[in-house]
């Protein structure tokens, strides 16, 4: 029960900052879904927007840093969330995660993210194929996003789609942080030349730490050079140490095509 309320909390705050900033820009009600409509320079910070997939409405939430140029390409970050996320309100999934590490800190974080949901908790994040490209290609043509540096990070359920999500598209992502989360050997085998950095606590009893070792040792033996981080005594939560990495966002800036 505290769990929900705390959740409740985040939830809270987190679509209070989306309805607010996306006020001074293009909010989901006013967009033309899928339609091209260049950032001007007022809209920045977390901004709601919607995009037809397959004939359905798909909101999500694009972040704007406070230091965007439409002149300067961006990099930019794609954000998995995990099951506890999942929904149609479209803001629910800046409330756990990387969302909440940009409010902390917006300073840290220079970037352009993108945060879709995925609409159930059994879903997984392979079936989101179309919807991510959706996503990712309308915020091209909205936003200057450096193609050289895009990144994919994602927790828990989100963790696994950042696996199989990047194998599917090794050419698209330049380097990939997934969090407490698991994937198959083929992945690894698409990903051996993709810098990746991988996170989990040895105490989780959600996602077994072998979802992360083992693709760590998978990744070595064809040829990559994994990073990987174990949180001695953490459990499944650990996406706020991870993204409270002080060295995460440069070491995302470090690879570029």
């Amino acid at each position: 029960m505290v769990r929900g309320i705390v959740m409740l909390q985040y939830v809270t705050i987190a679509a209070a900052c989306v309805i607010m900033l996306a006020s001074a820009g293009q909010s989901a009600q006013s967009a033309q879904p899928g339609a091209a409509c260049p950032a001007k320079e007022s809209e920045k910070g977390f901004l709601l927007k919607s995009v037809l997939v397959r004939g359905q409405e798909r909101r999500y939430v694009v972040y704007v840093p406070p230091g965007y140029d439409p002149a300067e390409p961006t990099p930019t970050i794609l954000f998995l969330h995990g099951m506890g996320e999942s929904g149609t309100d479209g803001v629910k999934q800046i409330a756990i995660g990387l969302g909440m590490s940009v409010l902390r800190d917006v300073d840290r974080w220079p970037f352009i993210i993108i945060f879709p949901q995925k609409r159930t908790a059994e879903a997984l994040w392979d079936t989101e194929d179309a919807h991510l490209t959706a996503v990712l290609n309308k915020t091209r043509r909205e936003l200057n996003v450096d193609e050289s540096r895009i990144y994919l990070t994602g927790l828990s359920q989100g963790g696994h789609g950042t696996w199989a999500i990047a194998a599917r598209h090794p050419e698209t992502f330049v380097a990939i942080a997934p969090i407490c989360g698991w994937g198959e050997k083929w992945m690894a085998k698409k990903l051996a030349d993709t810098p990746a950095w991988i996170f989990h606590g040895d105490a989780d009893n959600v996602v077994t730490p072998m979802g992360s070792t083992g693709m760590a040792d998978f990744l070595r033996a064809a040829g990559g050079s994994p990073k990987l981080t174990m949180y001695p005594g953490v459990g499944h939560n650990s996406w706020d140490k991870a993204y409270g990495e002080e060295d995460l966002p440069e070491w995302f800036l470090e690879h570029m095509k």
